[in-house]
């Protein structure tokens, strides 16, 4: 059984009935484009102008409105770009248009082609003086170092400097305490080894190493011809006397 507030969403068919329509696909600078994603839709972003003349190519151009240039007085772009057309061969370019619904209890998602691209244009500003001056600031903040240095006035202390850290110190004294471990003969060794075992049955090398106070790679040489290193549970990872040296009651 399904939830009754649950809906299916169904898409509907492609809609082709503007398949017909003529579309044309211009390629604009990025400037352009940027300023046109900022501008409010309550301005006019331009005019376009198409002149055509018996004899001679059809020439475009498109000139940016007056508030879309001053929208932002730091940031001067080009006004005058023409437009140059090329034409779209041995290919079928369209434009789809997809709505996703936007309230929940909507079933159904509109699905169409809006036309087809017949017309291939890019839009290129003239070399005037302000094509010319944006580019060079361009030029000149791509120049610029990311990181940079800099002199300052006075001592910024993000921190405060100490001669040492507290584990350093604590290591320090601790090792200055139990004072430097020494290889001792091995027959002592091992005869604190079969003490330390006469009271316990299994221990870990780090019991081992500060129950004898010794380097632990000399050690576990030691270890490894009286003891037997378990590698399985319930005692994996710890020592036991081997079977000719245990004595156990």
């Amino acid at each position: 059984m399904s939830k009754a507030n649950e809906t299916v969403k169904v898409d509907k068919e492609l809609d082709m009935s503007n398949a017909g329509r003529s579309i044309w696909l211009v390629k604009v600078p990025k400037y352009m484009a940027k300023k046109w994603e900022k501008a409010p839709g309550n301005i006019e972003l331009g005019k376009l102008k198409i002149a055509r003349q018996v004899g001679h190519k059809t020439q475009m151009s498109l000139s940016l409105s007056d508030a879309l240039i001053n929208m932002d007085p730091l940031e001067k772009i080009p006004r005058h770009h023409r437009l140059e057309p090329s034409v779209v061969a041995k290919q079928t370019l369209g434009v789809f248009s997809h709505s996703v619904p936007t309230v929940a209890t909507e079933p159904e998602a509109e699905q169409q082609v809006v036309g087809r691209i017949f017309q291939k244009l890019e839009c290129r500003p003239y070399d005037d003086d302000c094509y010319m001056k944006m580019k060079l600031e361009s030029i000149r903040r791509a120049a610029q170092p990311v990181r940079q240095t800099k002199s300052l006035e006075k001592i910024v202390n993000n921190f405060k400097p100490i001669s040492d850290h507290k584990h350093n110190i604590e290591d320090k004294q601790r090792k200055k305490t139990e004072g430097k471990k020494c290889c001792s003969d091995k027959n002592a060794v091992q005869d604190v080894l079969f003490n330390a075992f006469e009271k316990h049955q299994y221990y870990n090398i780090k019991d081992l190493v500060r129950i004898t106070r010794q380097p632990i790679t000399y050690l576990k040489e030691i270890l490894r011809e009286v003891c037997d290193y378990n590698m399985k549970n319930p005692h994996k990872n710890m020592w036991e006397l081997k079977k000719e040296y245990r004595h156990y009651k």
